[in-house]
């Protein structure tokens, strides 16, 4: 039965109107010719003009057969290239986006290079990390996201509430900018319904809960929905358990013990009192083996960027994460936020980022610090400077300081992907 079915699919290829039947008998043709100007050169050389006798055999008779043997060779050479070239367009063709054809030596050398590039892991959530993320996939496809699973507000909040699925806002956002069309998904993926019983939900989020239950579980949800979508990587929860952001805050009034907690990532920032740190709840959960696995084998390691107390330190806290980070043998850069993030962040310079973090996980995590040092720039008028990320280079001690332009110039509180994502090779380059 297996040999039938084989033979089958063979067959497959000869079936009329898949351009390939013309093209391989063209390529026949080719080589034959290649092949009998081959045999008559040897043929020739065997037989030299010398064992001839000349007055039977004038200049041109002599001359016949290499005229014959490069004649037949260019012929068959020519229509040898025209077939593998017309074979390789029919085969590619359903593959390619229109007009890319004439692109295919360009698609195919940029496509190896990036299968060669190094293997990176980006740590954290939001729009931050899959600003990193759209960076990165130019220069390599062996990127691994590992993205908190804590987001419990908006449309990703409703879902995780009502059906029990993971939050699916931050895996929507990175799957988008790790597609292959890019505008297209993130258009389609970040479109919000008007219509009452999906008010406020956006397309993305209902389609990862839709293949979640199709599937029968998140993470056979997030590779189907990379193959649907031509991701280039892949995407991970740095847990799979429904743990809970919370918040020890403290106020000016803290002497007085008016210090309070706030339990849910969405209601942290709203506190409007500065944070002195988070946790899980429940404090200890087992983190996710294929992101552990991951950070283990990998080449570079990025934290951030990403708001630092709702998107990046909630994978930190995941134990088993911030061990496999220490043991991992990559270099591991932490990416400073470029401007503050209100709520959060508010009067933090980069010294006061990199505090926070050894604060929650203790020093050393990490090799390089990144920041931005373009202020010089154009601002918006709801935007301030107090509202960049000041750096002061003597601030920060333990670690090694990388200070380079990385502002979006469109929109200077954001980096920009490229920038990001050309020093980030550059460091592996060196390192």
């Amino acid at each position: 039965m297996s040999l039938r079915t084989g033979l089958k699919a063979k067959l497959k290829w000869l079936y009329p109107g898949l351009g390939i039947k013309r093209w391989l008998l063209l390529l026949g043709v080719g080589i034959a010719l290649i092949s009998l100007g081959g045999a008559i050169l040897l043929m020739n050389v065997l037989m030299p003009p010398s064992s001839v006798d000349p007055s039977q055999h004038p200049l041109l008779t002599l001359l016949l057969p290499w005229v014959s043997a490069l004649l037949l060779g260019l012929l068959g050479l020519g229509l040898t290239a025209t077939a593998l070239l017309k074979l390789n367009q029919s085969l590619l063709s359903p593959f390619l986006a229109p007009g890319q054809e004439k692109r295919v030596a360009d698609l195919l050398y940029h496509h190896r290079r990036r299968d060669h590039g190094p293997r990176a892991v980006a740590i954290g959530g939001g729009t931050g990390l899959s600003s990193l993320l759209r960076g990165l996939k130019a220069h390599t496809t062996n990127i691994t996201a590992v993205i908190t699973v804590a987001d419990d507000g908006g449309s990703s909040g409703q879902l995780r509430h009502e059906l029990g699925v993971l939050p699916p806002g931050d895996f929507r956002n990175c799957l988008a900018a790790l597609a292959d069309d890019e505008a297209l998904v993130t258009q389609l993926f970040h479109y919000r319904f008007g219509q009452k019983a999906v008010d406020g939900h956006s397309f993305g989020n209902l389609f990862i809960t839709a293949m979640s239950s199709i599937t029968g579980d998140f993470e056979r949800a997030l590779v189907e929905s990379s193959k649907v979508l031509a991701v280039r990587g892949r995407i991970l929860p740095s847990t799979l358990e429904n743990v809970r952001l919370c918040a020890d805050l403290r106020g000016e009034a803290e002497a007085l013990g008016q210090g309070r907690v706030v339990e849910g990532e969405s209601q942290i920032p709203k506190a409007g009192l500065p944070i002195e740190r988070v946790f899980l709840q429940p404090s200890h959960v087992r983190a996710y083996p294929g992101a552990v696995q991951a950070i283990l084998a990998a080449d570079l390691i990025v934290i951030g960027p990403g708001s630092l107390y709702t998107s990046v330190l909630p994978n930190l806290l995941v134990e088993d994460i911030a061990r496999a980070i220490r043991a991992s043998r990559a270099l591991k850069v932490y990416v400073c936020n470029v401007a503050i993030q209100p709520g959060e962040t508010d009067g933090y310079d980069v010294a006061a980022h990199v505090a926070a973090l050894e604060r929650h996980v203790g020093p050393g995590l990490f090799d390089y610090v990144l920041a931005n040092d373009c202020f010089d720039i154009p601002l918006p008028s709801h935007l301030s400077r107090d509202a960049l990320v000041a750096l002061d280079s003597g601030a920060i001690h333990g670690y090694r300081l990388i200070a380079a332009d990385l502002v979006d110039q469109t929109n200077p509180w954001r980096h920009d992907s490229h920038k990001l994502a050309a020093v980030m090779m550059e460091l592996c380059a060196k390192d």
